[in-house]
């Protein structure tokens, strides 16, 4: 039998816990106190900067103050993560893609953020695979018959990127060590030049938005292999994904995503609170089809959804990167 001063102890306790959680909840719930701020590492009229004041308008209703975005764009996003640190008001902010969490820490020289130590997740809000795209003349007519092509000719299949390290690369590279072929990086300033290649057979392939590509295969010029989605994408539901096809991995999966986030130390209480009315938001159909209509699907789910996409993530990328990294 426990005796009776530790019983006591123990009641005592789980008393101190109910009262610290009612305290953290009461909190949450009178926070904000003050206008909310969302740093964005982007430039107005962007993917991540729309997303962001679809998400702020009616998360300003919910929280009864103002939510103001702010655009604080440079490095790919890196300086927007930067600036919401620099904050200590505890009512700013980050709504950021992928690249700052995950490839950026590699990528860009002397960042001054460690992604673990320093931020918080808060939600995930949308994600947006990427398409396979070939010329209209291009011999293969499905993803099958390039992977044959690419495996019958190591080196001499050409994809487009808009440069080292970009997610179209990094995401043609995953392809080849997945499907086990070689194939040839060529770089361009813009994805208008990639299609116009493509379009042209100066290069083979090149993965891209289903919403950059979807122009050009209606009038008859490209067409879509393959989306790097686990799962049918409601902007192309015909086009096949990769993954299961060819010799893949059924696993296989390389996506853009949106993200909030907060700096490491913000109340779990105010995280939570946050994360509730983004998925509600995120529940809206209205809201869901303005996302699909930009390229985006509505992905609500908890901070520690967000917190395990951000940890595979880094690893899928950082084995990409030290492949790429060996070879230079």
């Amino acid at each position: 039998m426990t005796p009776m001063f530790n019983r006591r102890s123990l009641l005592a306790t789980a008393a101190a816990s109910v009262m610290t959680l009612s305290a953290g909840a009461a909190a949450a719930q009178e926070w904000p106190t003050a206008p909310v701020h969302i740093v964005v590492g982007f430039p107005a009229g962007s993917s991540p900067d729309t997303i962001a004041r679809l998400v702020a308008e009616p998360l300003s209703q919910r929280l009864g103050q103002p939510v103001v975005v702010e655009n604080k764009p440079g490095a790919g996003g890196v300086i927007g993560v930067q600036q919401m640190l620099a904050a200590t008001d505890g009512h700013t902010f980050g709504a950021t893609i992928n690249g700052p969490l995950t490839t950026s820490p590699r990528l860009v020289k002397d960042i001054s953020y460690d992604v673990a130590r320093d931020i918080a997740p808060v939600a995930l809000v949308a994600t947006s695979p990427l398409v396979l795209a070939v010329s209209a003349e291009a011999e293969a007519s499905d993803l099958a018959g390039f992977v044959e092509q690419a495996r019958a000719n190591p080196g001499d299949l050409a994809y487009g990127s808009v440069g080292q390290g970009s997610g179209a690369h990094l995401t043609a590279e995953l392809f080849a060590v997945a499907a086990g072929v070689e194939m040839l990086h060529v770089p361009f300033q813009s994805y208008a030049e990639v299609t116009t290649s493509i379009m042209g057979r100066e290069i083979d392939a090149g993965f891209m938005a289903p919403s950059a590509a979807m122009p050009h295969v209606q009038a008859g010029k490209m067409k879509m292999l393959g989306i790097t989605s686990t799962a049918p994408f409601a902007q192309v539901p015909d086009v096949p994904v990769i993954a299961g096809q060819a010799g893949l991995p059924a696993d296989f999966r390389a996506e853009l995503w949106n993200a909030f986030i907060a700096p490491a130390g913000t109340d779990p209480a105010v995280i939570a609170r946050l994360n509730t009315e983004i998925g509600a938001i995120l529940q809206d159909g209205a809201v869901q089809e303005k996302l699909l209509a930009m390229g985006w699907q509505a992905a609500p789910g908890s901070a520690e959804d967000l917190a395990a996409r951000i940890a595979g993530d880094t690893a899928v990328w950082g084995a990409v990167i030290d492949r790429i990294e060996s070879r230079n």
